[in-house]
Order: C-alpha cells, then sequence, then structure tokens
C-alpha cells in the first residue's frame, strides 16, 4: 500500500493545476487517470491549439444553481494570472474574438507547462507522481484516510480530489464517474445534460437541412438569453458559436429565436418598399444574407413577387418574424457532440473556497465534476484553473 498527501483522480486541466499547486506547497501527490497520456482533452482543444482562458471573464458567464459559488475561486486565480503562467513558460499567444487566448503553436505546450509545474514540486519537498492507463476500481473512507483501489494495488491519502470531468466527448474517455462518487458520499447532483453542443431539427423544419454548410451572423435567443455569433446550418440541424452558446441554456421541448437581420430596424421592410417597391423580397434578403439562406427564408415568409404589392401589416410580420425566426429543435447531437457538461455535483455541498465538501472532510471536487459550467470561448478551462488552484491551496 502506497501512502501520500494527496491522490487526484483525473489528469485533466482541473486535476494537473491542483497537483502542481499541491506540490509547490510541499505536498506527495499522486494522479490517478484511466487514460494513457494526461491532459486528452487539452490537446484537441481550440482546433489543437487550445483555448486557454477568456480575458473577460466574470461569474455571470457561468451556468450553475448558484450563480455566486464561483465567485471566489475565479476571483482569486484570474486570467491574467494563468496568462503570466503561460508567458513564464515562453508560450507564444494570440487573441482572437471576445476575448479568447490561444497558443501560436500547440495545445501541447500547455500540457507540457502544467507537467513541469507538477515537476517543480521537488523543489519544495513535494512531489507530483502521474499513474496513468488503468481505471480506478473502489473508493473508500474510514473516516481519516481515502482508500483508493487501482490495479489490484491500494493507495492511501487523507484528501482526495475529483478532477475526473464530466460525462462530455465520450470516445476521449469522458464518464459521470465523478457523480457516482459524489453520491456514494451523499452529495446530491444536479441532473447533467450535454452543453455547448450541436441542436437538431425534425418535422417541418427538416427542410433547413438542406442548407447544410450555410452559415450566417445571426442573433440567436433562449429566453431572456441572446447570443451575437456565427450559426451554421448542419445535414442534422443548427451548429455555429451562437448556437453552441444558447444550447446551454436550451432545455428539451422549447423554442429558439434566431434574428437573421440583427443590424436592421424593425421597420427595415417597409423602408425597402417605399425605397423600391419593385424588389423582390428574394433578392432583397439576398444583400443581407447567404443566397440559399435567402431563398429559403422568402419561400417560408411567402410574400408576394414584389415588396410593393405586399399590405404593410404583412412586411411587419414578415421583418417581426426574421428578428426572431422560432426554431423547434427535437434534440442536441448529446454528449458525443457536447463540449462541456451543464450541471453536475451540486455547489450546495462544497466549500467555494476551497472546493471542499462540507460533509466529508478531505473530499474536494473540481473543474468540469461541478455544477458551474462557463460559456464557449476559453472559460471552461479558466474555471479548471481558478478550482483546481483552490483545491490544489487548500489540500
Amino acid at each position: 500500500m502506497q501512502h501520500h498527501d494527496v491522490i487526484i483522480l483525473g489528469a485533466g486541466a482541473a486535476g494537473l493545476m491542483a497537483a502542481a499547486t499541491a506540490g509547490q506547497r510541499g505536498r506527495r501527490v499522486l494522479v490517478l487517470d484511466h487514460a494513457d497520456a494526461p491532459g486528452k482533452k487539452i490537446l484537441i482543444s481550440g482546433g489543437g491549439r487550445c483555448n486557454f482562458t477568456n480575458i473577460g471573464t466574470v461569474p455571470d458567464r457561468f451556468l450553475s444553481a448558484n450563480p455566486h459559488f464561483a465567485k471566489s475561486a475565479l476571483g482569486r486565480y484570474t486570467p491574467a494570472d494563468f496568462l503570466e503562467l503561460v508567458e513564464a513558460h515562453g508560450i507564444a499567444w494570440h487573441e482572437k474574438t471576445l476575448g479568447q487566448l490561444f497558443c501560436d503553436g500547440s495545445a501541447r505546450q500547455i500540457v507540457a507547462m502544467l507537467l513541469d509545474e507538477c515537476d517543480k514540486a521537488g523543489r519544495a519537498g513535494g512531489m507530483v507522481d502521474i499513474a496513468l492507463g488503468q481505471p480506478v476500481e473502489a473508493v473508500a473512507h474510514d473516516g481519516t484516510q481515502f482508500r483508493v483501489t487501482r490495479g489490484g494495488r491500494a493507495y492511501t491519502a487523507p484528501r482526495l480530489i475529483v478532477a475526473t470531468g464530466g460525462p462530455s466527448i465520450p470516445k476521449m474517455g469522458a464518464t459521470g464517474y465523478a457523480y457516482d462518487l459524489a453520491r456514494q458520499f451523499g452529495l446530491k447532483v444536479v441532473e447533467p445534460r450535454p452543453a455547448l453542443v450541436p441542436l437538431t431539427l425534425g418535422g417541418d423544419e427538416t427542410l433547413f437541412r438542406s442548407l447544410s454548410g450555410v452559415a450566417a451572423e445571426v442573433v440567436a435567443r433562449s429566453g431572456k438569453t441572446r447570443f451575437r455569433e456565427a450559426a451554421l446550418f448542419t445535414h442534422r440541424g443548427l451548429s455555429g458559436p451562437a448556437i453552441l452558446q444558447i444550447s446551454s441554456y436550451w432545455r428539451h421541448g422549447e423554442a429558439i429565436g434566431i434574428d437573421f437581420l440583427p443590424d436592421c430596424p424593425a421597420d427595415w421592410l417597409l423602408a425597402a418598399k417605399r425605397a423600391a417597391p419593385r424588389t423582390s423580397p428574394r433578392r432583397l434578403l439576398g444583400q443581407h444574407l447567404p443566397d440559399r439562406l435567402a431563398e429559403t427564408l422568402a419561400e417560408r415568409l411567402a410574400l408576394p413577387g414584389e415588396l410593393g404589392a405586399a399590405t404593410d401589416k404583412a412586411l411587419s410580420a414578415a421583418a417581426a418574424r426574421l428578428a426572431d425566426w422560432p426554431f423547434h429543435p427535437n434534440g442536441s447531437e448529446g454528449y458525443a457532440k457536447a463540449e462541456v457538461t451543464v450541471g453536475g455535483v451540486s455547489t450546495a455541498g462544497l466549500s467555494s473556497r476551497t472546493m471542499e465538501a462540507k460533509a466529508v472532510p478531505g473530499l474536494y471536487f473540481v473543474g468540469e465534476a461541478v455544477d458551474v459550467t462557463g460559456w464557449l470561448g476559453g472559460y471552461n478551462f479558466q474555471w479548471a484553473w481558478a478550482s483546481g488552484r483552490a483545491a490544489g491551496e487548500a489540500v
């Protein structure tokens, strides 16, 4: 039996950050992961360049049953703090739209940086060992020590950090194991569901699948939440950044709204009728939207051949529909295509400062396993860094 100060389950973003932080505080840390390499989700993120944070990180860009929970960790470890670490390792980076930061080179640089930070534990009298390639068979707690069994061997520690993520992208080995552990120790789990995921269309709306590959900048809406980014039609339904964002807020059975012309005022069709009454709705829409999309929308609106032949009432109704076109997704593409998971281990049972379970001293949950989910664009990585850091400083 091997004894450590801390055992961490999961060698992803949150787990490696927690390991490096604890190790550099002199702790003897063991990281266990069933994957054959660390940081697998990091490696595929951002098209292989890792969208490692977002400089616009604020708590209201995260979904949780408790919207205040993330404030403590995010406030104590900021995007500027992580960027300082990136620059200290000589990793070149660039900013894309909406505050998203990416490596100039490869996401492998971020994984290498985290492993190097783990190696620094030795200088502080600590140690970080990483053991890969075998699943955990059992976790038990005798009141003072956690006992983790893996590969027929037992490992013990007074503190256990669960950083195994959520079930999104199962082909990468993702599972809901963190939820099983939470329930085992009496913690509640907020219903998990796929997030940042394409939505599928059925019924009468399947005709929009014929637009597969067509994209446009839109405002997507679910309830009162809105995102202005690109939407993409696919052979199964809707995708693109605007749709991925809104999918985290969408619930099955609800409609979403798409404003196809977010820069046009409410009376723009009436103004166009006065200015050019002989213009066709199809041609007018084609001045603002890709041809195939303009043609499909014009057909669905069923206006007369020329604007001048349409009543003001009909044009006003058409403008209103184009500004909030209802779609009724029949589902999503599920965990297989979801970038993250909404829901997870309930924050009601965790300390917002340390990520420790209130009812089980020494047990911590971090990263995607927790009911804190960020927007698209580096926010979920920042939560991984911040929550991992919080736990690493506490153990």
